[in-house]
């Protein structure tokens, strides 16, 4: 179970979830590969040589080096939730060391999106949500950042009315 998920408070739900892009990937594994293929150069050139045990082991130990740096990029980008319920926005990032933004739906002010020219040619930017008294959260690499600020407004929109519907 995940942290939203598992912070849900009673008659809430989840109306939108994003996570981190892609992109955040692109050096772990990037680096990963390239390390990696250094490694089956070790393997295989300790296959073919005569007394070539050593790199063997060492081939499959650098190997092994490039897959996990794969796997760190992939466990930081799986680590990353943001999500909009029908009363807060939530937004959570890390394993380890965990960030955690939850901000009521009314109590937001503001939604900004930054995008840099790859990132709007690629769906990815940075989420900044400004609340009441000054709170000021940014969240970079978020995947579909404009779809996000889109749902929280329309959550933001569906509140007031049924709060005046109710008043009327």
């Amino acid at each position: 179970m995940d942290y939203i998920e598992q912070n849900l408070i009673t008659g809430e739900t989840v109306r939108y979830r994003t996570r981190l892009h892609w992109i955040v990937l692109l050096w772990p594994c990037g680096f990963g590969a390239l390390v990696g293929l250094m490694g089956l150069g070790l393997l295989s050139g300790g296959l073919f040589a005569k007394n070539g045990g050593e790199f063997v082991v060492s081939g499959l130990a650098v190997a092994f080096i490039g897959a996990g740096l794969c796997g760190l990029g992939w466990l930081f980008r799986s680590s990353a939730e943001f999500a909009i319920t029908n009363k807060r926005v939530i937004l959570k990032r890390g394993i380890l060391k965990r960030r955690t933004a939850e901000m009521f739906l009314n109590k937001i002010e503001s939604i900004g999106v930054d995008q840099s020219l790859v990132g709007r040619m690629l769906g990815y930017g940075i989420i900044t949500v400004r609340g009441t008294g000054g709170t000021f959260e940014p969240f970079d690499t978020v995947s579909h950042p404009l779809e996000f600020r889109r749902q929280v407004q329309e959550q933001i929109d569906r509140g007031a009315k049924s709060a005046s519907a109710a008043s009327v």
